[in-house]
């Protein structure tokens, strides 16, 4: 299995929200921030995002409110 990683403004752009959302969410532990090893930025991994993104096309309703959440935190 490939195990692709994204940039934090790669996976914000996927996922369709700020770099900044993302930082809040891996210092909440919403979303598991792994660190590259040569410069320590932030890289997620893509099974991860995906399973974001799933979730949200599965549940739109409680993904809006689980967003609302996490953005006024």
């Amino acid at each position: 299995m490939d195990q692709r990683y994204y940039t934090i403004k790669q996976a914000a752009s996927l996922l369709g929200v700020s770099a900044l959302t993302l930082r809040n969410w891996d210092k909440n532990g919403k979303l598991v921030a792994y660190r590259h090893p040569m410069n320590n930025y932030r890289v997620y991994k893509k099974d991860d995002l995906d399973s974001v993104i799933k979730s949200i096309e599965t549940n739109p309703r409680k993904s809006r409110k689980l967003r609302v959440n996490l953005e006024e935190e």
